[in-house]
């Protein structure tokens, strides 16, 4: 499940606001801001969430010795 930080740096990645991000998942901005501030939710909101931000081209980047993060997944061109 993505971080507190995952998810802020995945909205800033894409420009999105909390209300947006909550009226996609089908969530309340409550629980977006809950989920930002490190506050326990239940799984099946958290993976809402990340599958909007999956959906929207945000690759989460698990710790592998330098931290979570985030990456926007570049786009295949058909050139």
């Amino acid at each position: 499940m993505i971080t507190a930080d995952q998810c802020r740096m995945a909205r800033a990645a894409l420009r999105i606001n909390i209300r947006d991000l909550a009226i996609e998942a089908g969530v309340s901005p409550t629980t977006i801001t809950h989920l930002e501030r490190g506050e326990s939710l239940y799984p099946r909101n958290v993976e809402a969430i990340q599958a909007v931000l999956e959906a929207k081209g945000i690759e989460f980047i698990s710790e592998n010795g330098g931290g979570p993060g985030v990456r926007i997944k570049k786009a295949i061109s058909n050139d």
